[in-house]
């Protein structure tokens, strides 16, 4: 009888480990949320460097919290926050501190605007006395406490409020803010979009003084998407978008004093057709900070303005060949000297200036990146980073003296690292992952790296993944026949057998300074790469010039020719792969998003040799479509550079295309707009070529939401196996043979 049940125990658990080795991914799984990693939201770092704060949610019960917890001993020790009790609101989704921590903004009700706009409804919960207040009866955004905690900017339909917390009046600053014509304290879409910020106001450290940008559009030139929804008729959705050699809107920088209530316009008339890309105030009062590039992008001046009366004068001065990148990285010290990023040797590093722009020291100096500047700790002189000096695909965190001596790695482990750390910099919060390990969050000594303990490890998730028994990414540097020398990773099945031929399907988005070659976490491409390796198919990823992380030469190479060498680049590495034994260089195709797509794009046109196939999503098809910030950056104007702009754009190449095409679009796309493919359809119909096209309606760049996504890469994968076969075709005249 034993042996009969310790039979069935043996074949039961043989059939059980097969079914696991042969378990296989589905896209039901990858865009049905099956591959979370369990993270760390909105993470606050208390005052007093020994408690941090974050955001919970309950889906059961619909509840929000904010927890405060130790970092020691890693124990919840308060339960700062729960929208359970407050009567006001039902949920929130984010909280920001006032500067002494006794209030807190809570978001509810929040709709995105653009990529990072967002309109909602804020309120003020004050913890003394227990109150929870509405900012504004309507929805507003980027709503902002004074750093004395007594009063809360925001923006109201293009115009600049505050209100005083004291008393609860609301006091209006500007009065001209209408819809594509004025916009005050927030910025316009090109600048939201390539400037990466929303929020164009800041508080002096008093709290009586307001700096703003005050955007004029009434003469940049409109762009209308027809949005169909579910009524009868379409809405017309019309906003104001520069493309290149356009029209940009007139800026122009203010500083209101609240005290008198009197506004001042800084004289800038010394700059034409220039862009104010950041503005903060410095540890003085009464100086504000102004980065203001010209049109070209190649020269940045640092403005120092006084705010009583609005005079300025330049600091520093950044020039280069090509452009000059703008950074979140100004950070003002007590005595008001600054640290600063910069490319001025080749490589991303800090520099210390003093308060008049005289180079005190540059702090880091070698042959990688600074990734991230996360502070600078009064107590000992230290400043704490991000970068890749154990290889452009890995980040560590260190920290080095102001003096440029001392340096101390604290998180090196081969993969990614990234720190958070704790206001007093005694801990910080370390997230690892690497492309076998999910992200993992552990607490650390900031003196030395060392670890305290665990705090989430995602290890269901990490056991999960490996019941399905995936197949390996290896790591490796291809080298052209031009002899350049690119990072790359590959997925092979896992039966992988050498002599066998398979077919190779390639990834890339290789956008100037980008990088998809890293050592991380799976996306959820990812696990859509393995299900295709499962499937009998080799992936491949290559990250030619132009792409991040290698030294501003590397990245700066493609000005003024974008897609040129990149294009190169991708078609030269198909080749090199292709002259492998197991993959069958007649059965290669390549597929991008963005400007992946525009890279697709132009790889089967350019390399119609070499790719058999392409899909491209939302690709940008002539740069001449495309914004002013964003392509006059890398190509200058097309009235100066028109070559540049058409050499390399695919919709003047259609008539190279000789294999299988898959273009993809929203209809509702901002950014890139949908006038991209329909324009290179009308080229390619003219032309008389076959290809495959579909349309999403009223879906963004993204292109998401519902059933989207699963219907969007069911799609590419049904086209991927119809023209990238798994078995090689046999021809009837080899038969015949």
């Amino acid at each position: 009888m034993k042996i009969r049940i310790w039979g069935v125990l043996i074949v039961s658990f043989f059939t059980y480990t097969i079914a696991a080795q042969n378990k296989q991914l589905t896209l039901e799984e990858i865009w049905g949320g099956a591959f979370r990693t369990e993270r760390m939201q909105s993470l606050h770092s208390m005052n007093n460097g020994k408690e941090y704060t974050v955001l919970n949610f309950d889906r059961t019960t619909g509840v929000s919290t904010i927890d405060k917890y130790d970092y020691k001993t890693q124990q919840k020790v308060a339960n700062l926050l729960s929208s359970a009790t407050i009567n006001e609101i039902s949920s929130f989704t984010n909280y920001t501190f006032s500067d002494d921590e006794t209030k807190l903004i809570l978001a509810t009700e929040v709709e995105q605007v653009y990529r990072r706009s967002r309109l909602g409804m804020y309120f003020v919960h004050d913890t003394k006395k227990g109150t929870t207040k509405l900012i504004f009866n309507e929805k507003i955004q980027e709503p902002t406490f004074s750093p004395d905690g007594k009063k809360v900017g925001f923006v109201f339909e293009n115009n600049l409020y505050y209100k005083n917390l004291e008393n609860d009046e609301i006091v209006q600053i500007t009065t001209d803010g209408k819809k594509n014509k004025i916009i005050n304290g927030v910025t316009d879409w090109v600048y939201e979009e390539e400037f990466a910020f929303v929020r164009a106001f800041d508080w002096n450290k008093n709290g009586d003084k307001i700096a703003f940008i005050r955007f004029d559009e009434s003469t940049v030139p409109e762009f209308s998407m027809d949005m169909y929804g579910q009524a009868l008729y379409p809405d017309q959705q019309v906003f104001k978008y520069p493309k290149a050699g356009e029209k940009n809107a007139d800026v122009s920088l203010h500083i209101f004093n609240v005290n008198s209530s009197s506004l001042k316009k800084v004289d800038l008339s010394t700059y034409n057709d220039f862009y104010i890309a950041r503005i903060k105030f410095t540890e003085d009062v009464n100086t504000l900070s102004a980065q203001l590039l010209n049109r070209h992008q190649n020269k940045l001046d640092l403005l120092f303005i006084d705010a009583n009366t609005a005079e300025s004068r330049v600091v520093l001065t950044e020039t280069d060949k090509a452009y000059v990148d703008v950074t979140d990285n100004l950070t003002f010290l007590p005595n008001n000297s600054f640290i600063w990023t910069s490319e001025n040797d080749g490589f991303n590093h800090i520099y210390h200036y003093d308060k008049t722009g005289k180079l005190l020291k540059q702090v880091t100096k070698g042959e990688w990146e600074v990734t991230r500047y996360y502070g600078f700790n009064k107590k000992n002189g230290r400043i704490y980073y991000q970068s890749t000096e154990t290889g452009s695909t890995n980040r560590g965190v260190y920290t080095i003296g102001i003096n440029g001596k001392g340096k101390k790695a604290l998180a090196t482990k081969a993969g990614q690292n990234s720190a958070s750390f704790s206001t007093s910099f005694d801990y910080f919060i370390n997230t690892y992952s690497d492309v076998t390990t999910p992200p993992t969050y552990t607490l650390n000594e900031a003196k030395n790296g060392k670890l305290v303990k665990p705090i989430v490890t995602n290890s269901n998730l990490k056991q999960k993944v490996a019941s399905y028994d995936l197949p390996v990414k290896e790591f490796f540097t291809l080298t052209t026949q031009k002899g350049h020398e690119l990072n790359a990773w590959i997925i092979k099945p896992k039966d992988f057998d050498a002599n066998k031929e398979y077919p190779l399907f390639m990834f890339q988005y290789s956008g100037p300074g980008s990088q998809q070659v890293a050592n991380r976490w799976n996306s959820s491409n990812d696990y859509w790469y393995y299900m295709l390796a499962q499937q009998g198919y080799i992936v491949a990823c290559v990250d030619g010039r132009g792409t991040g992380f290698k030294g501003a030469e590397f990245k700066k190479v493609t000005y003024k020719e974008l897609g040129k060498y990149e294009v190169e680049d991708q078609i030269d590495a198909a080749i090199e792969l292709g002259k492998r034994s197991y993959i069958d260089a007649d059965r290669i195709g390549i597929w991008g998003w963005s400007y992946g797509g525009f890279m697709s794009s132009n790889a089967i046109l350019k390399g119609n040799d070499v790719f058999k196939m392409a899909i491209a999503v939302a690709p940008v098809t002539s740069w001449r479509f495309y914004d002013t910030i964003y392509t006059e950056r890398y190509m200058q104007t097309p009235q100066e550079n028109p070559s540049g702009y058409d050499e390399n754009s695919p919709i003047n190449h259609v008539d190279k295309l000789k294999g299988d095409y898959l273009l993809i679009h929203g209809t509702g796309d901002d950014n890139v707009h949908v006038q991209n493919t329909m324009r290179m359809v009308e080229a390619l119909v003219q032309a008389n070529k076959q290809f495959d096209w579909a349309l999403y309606p009223d879906k963004n760049h993204g292109i998401y939401g519902g059933a989207t996504r699963l219907q969007l890469y069911t799609k590419m994968t049904n086209f991927i196996k119809r023209t990238l076969p798994v078995e090689k075709e046999v021809k009837l005249d080899k038969i015949k043979g």
